[in-house]
């Protein structure tokens, strides 16, 4: 039971790094050209903070989940991971959001603000953006999985000690 929990463990960890490891790959290769007329538009991740962000974050959770993955299951470390998967699941949270706040105004506009939306003239980039967004959801959900788990671990043989 053990070893299979183990696995178990191991096998959300590795689809918690492939889910961090795409939104990043997919959100920094997204990038359109369009022209109107005389006016060229560039659409990249680069050009919105808060999708620097994302790439950021979830940059620094895939080294974090990299990691994690050969860490022994023996060492004292794991308590400490439980803390970083509460530090890294609430920045991919925090940048998440970030990110799904800016792709609704470039898909939808913002008419009290008079910005248009952009998803009209840069479909390819739009699609990128949200194929990250995707990703980046999926991993969240595997995180909030992961904490819980790792809380369980930690708490339960605290619970079921006798004195």
């Amino acid at each position: 039971m053990a070893k299979t929990r183990r696995v178990c463990h191991l096998l959300l960890r590795f689809l918690a790094f492939a889910a961090t490891l795409s939104a990043v790959i997919v959100m920094a290769t997204s990038h359109e050209r369009a022209s109107f007329f005389t006016v060229s538009l560039e659409a990249k991740y680069t050009n919105s903070p808060a999708f620097k962000y994302f790439v950021v974050a979830y940059s620094v959770v895939t080294v974090y989940g990299f990691l994690v993955l050969f860490l022994p299951s023996e060492s004292l470390l794991w308590r400490l991971v439980v803390a970083l998967d509460l530090v890294f699941t609430m920045l991919l949270i925090s940048s998440f959001s970030a990110a799904l706040t800016i792709a609704q105004v470039g898909k939808k506009g913002n008419s009290y603000a008079a910005w248009l939306p952009i998803c009209d003239s840069v479909p390819k980039y739009c699609e990128q953006v949200t194929g990250a967004l995707i990703a980046g959801f999926v991993a969240v959900i595997i995180y909030i999985i992961l904490l819980l788990h790792s809380i369980h671990t930690v708490i339960d043989p605290l619970l079921l000690r006798k004195n």
